[in-house]
């Protein structure tokens, strides 16, 4: 689950950043970034790739954080199911529980603590302009395409659910990590769905961790 401004004023006593049905825009641009949103995820990584060189410090540093953001994904994925990979807005139920009992969106939370992770470890041997530069760029993307995103699954998700989608936004955070667990949570975690799932994630993960490999050795000759 998402959420975003809709510009309009919410009701009393709510917060303004309920999402709205108007949030819900059909443009072209929100269709085309939700259904290719794998890919242009994608985009960051190989300039990563490509650009990038690796320190033996930074690799220590960023490859946790990037298993972390995994590991989110994984425990997230476990609850949301396998809709989370289609191209595109659909939620069978509405699942506030496990991660989703925190923070609205874990998936993306996830995205971004392995997305940091990978920027640092793929970095740690350039300058520190350059280093910046692709961090920033990498970290940009992200948050220009769920920006694009999140507004079109929230709206979604308020007409499918109603009052009860309201009342979580209104509890939970977006991004931000919330100690004490939603009360009304709802759903249960099935292990056996998180393969099927994230199979594309595991094997962009895999290809990265060769990548990494691969530089670190080239930069230590």
């Amino acid at each position: 689950p998402r959420s975003s401004p809709g510009g309009a004023k919410a009701p009393a006593g709510r917060p303004e950043n309920r999402p709205t049905v108007a949030d819900r825009d059909s443009s072209a641009f929100r269709t085309f970034v939700f259904k290719n949103r794998g890919a242009l995820l994608a985009l960051p990584a190989l300039a990563l790739v490509a650009f990038g060189k690796p320190s033996g410090r930074a690799v220590a540093v960023g490859l946790p954080l990037a298993l972390a953001g995994e590991a989110l994904r994984c425990w997230a994925v476990g609850y949301s199911g396998t809709t989370t990979r289609a191209d595109h807005v659909t939620a069978p139920r509405l699942v506030t529980a496990g991660p989703y009992a925190h923070v609205r969106n874990p998936l993306y939370l996830g995205n971004f603590a392995t997305a940091a992770g990978f920027a640092l470890a793929f970095t740690g041997g350039l300058g520190r302009r350059r280093a910046r530069l692709l961090q920033i760029a990498s970290l940009v993307t992200m948050v220009g395409i769920y920006t694009a995103i999140v507004p079109l699954e929230e709206a979604y998700l308020l007409e499918t659910f109603g009052e009860p989608f309201a009342d979580y936004v209104d509890s939970v955070p977006r991004l931000i990590w919330k100690r004490e667990p939603y009360e009304r949570a709802q759903g249960t975690y099935d292990a056996s769905v998180v393969a099927a799932a994230e199979t594309r994630t595991f094997v962009w993960f895999g290809a990265m961790l060769l990548a990494l490999a691969l530089k670190a050795v080239r930069s230590g000759r």
